[in-house]
């Protein structure tokens, strides 16, 4: 579990509150691990008040440790050198796998000379924590010289947190690179995509297990601005948990997975719930939810919780490409002796030629490096997965190019 430093009444605590509630804010916008990396060895050496800070990781090839990024001005230098697991202090606190605080550092015999004798930088206070995602070690940050006094355990529990963000980064960064790869290969190996997702979503839940932890921890003990930083922190990550929840289903679907509890059930009732579970994304955007079905029950024989899962990823397709302000309609009808729902927006459309593109997995109408509106391209391969598994039908039908879209749902009656 993440030692969290306590907060205190005074203002330079809510101020290194505050710049960690920020990190977990901007560690939740990108994936670029060069520009996160820096983000935080920048944070460190603010909150802690120091000279500079490095963030070093583990080469397991050649088994070093190598600067990854550091606030130092020999950034270039310090970048083209290694530091040895034995006889360096970056290298103990690897080894031995706990942190370390020397108030004078030059004179300790663990000290690697090498990097300080080829910047020129005078070492005389060093603190020193392991990243580690669970029990894997990943690298070493450390913070040098502070400015006003020695460093404390308080410093070691600040750091720790760093720490435990920093491993994070570098893990998902990592392993979206590695998705990304994957991708490239996967018309030749599907079933190594597979794999993939499967090992992808396993990884990812305990990182966000850490930032949720996290968040959920000063949601609760902050007050005022920096509680609503924290649920914006927060909020962000379950919708990160709902994406490997996204990699999860989409694996189980391909594999025959997944079990169905079917039952008769209002389709009212479920496009009500689906409107509920999005209410909070849909206003963030100033979107209206209008429903437009009779008073009377259409009856559909459905998995409920599933068949609103698929109903969700329509809806959240729906706010997504979406303008703020717009009206979505979420609409049903007996049609026969079957059901007919449907989410109607008034978003970017859907060109004609990619009416059936876009329910496969990992596609999105825009290119997906350069795509404004987010996510993995995963719910409405995953929402027709659902639907059909029950009996069902999945569509889109769109007037092309800045004229709305209109996804429809056809379910079987009750039994």
């Amino acid at each position: 579990m993440v030692s969290i430093p306590k907060t205190g009444s005074s203002a330079a605590e809510l101020r290194k509150l505050s710049r960690l509630v920020d990190l977990s804010v901007q560690l939740n916008s990108t994936l670029n691990l060069d520009e996160l990396l820096h983000l935080i060895i920048r944070t460190a050496a603010d909150v802690l008040g120091c000279e500079t800070a490095s963030i070093l990781l583990y080469d397991e090839k050649q088994p070093h440790l190598f600067f990854a990024a550091t606030s130092d001005r020999n950034a270039a230098q310090l970048k083209q050198m290694t530091v040895p697991i034995e006889g360096s202090l970056a290298g103990t606190v690897f080894r031995m796998n706990r942190s370390i605080i020397i108030n004078e550092a030059g004179k300790d015999p663990r000290h690697y000379q090498a990097v300080a004798q080829s910047t020129g930088m005078s070492v005389n206070s060093l603190i020193a924590v392991p990243m580690r995602i669970r029990q894997r070690l990943t690298g070493v940050i450390e913070a040098l010289n502070k400015r006003d006094g020695d460093f404390t355990l308080q410093d070691d529990e600040t750091l720790s947190v760093i720490a435990s963000h920093a491993a994070v980064a570098v893990e998902n960064a990592r392993l979206v690179k590695a998705l990304r790869q994957a991708l490239e290969k996967s018309t030749e190996a599907d079933g190594l995509k597979r794999d993939f997702l499967a090992l992808a979503s396993h990884e990812l839940r305990t990182p966000l297990g850490i930032i949720i932890g996290y968040a959920t921890f000063l949601r609760e003990d902050a007050e005022g601005e920096l509680s609503e930083h924290a649920e914006h922190v927060l909020n962000a990550a379950l919708q990160m948990r709902t994406l490997v929840e996204d990699m999860t289903n989409l694996t189980l679907l391909e594999t025959d997975g997944l079990v169905y509890k079917p039952k008769d059930v209002a389709a009212q009732e479920l496009l009500e719930a689906t409107g509920k579970e999005v209410q909070s994304l849909a206003a963030a955007k100033a979107q209206r939810l209008v429903y437009d079905m009779p008073e009377t029950p259409i009856l559909v024989n459905v998995d409920v919780d599933k068949t609103i899962s698929a109903l969700v990823n329509i809806l959240n397709n729906a706010i997504r490409f979406s303008p703020i302000g717009e009206k979505i309609i979420l609409g049903a009808r007996q049609e026969g002796k079957e059901a007919l729902l449907w989410v109607q927006d008034n978003g970017i459309g859907i060109a004609d030629d990619q009416l059936e593109a876009i329910f496969r997995e990992f596609k999105q109408g825009e290119p997906p490096l350069t795509r404004r509106y987010g996510g993995l391209g995963l719910g409405l391969a995953i929402a027709r997965g659902l639907i059909r598994d029950q009996g069902g039908k999945v569509w889109a039908e769109s007037e092309g190019p800045g004229s709305g879209a209109t996804f429809k749902v056809l379910l079987p009656g009750a039994s």
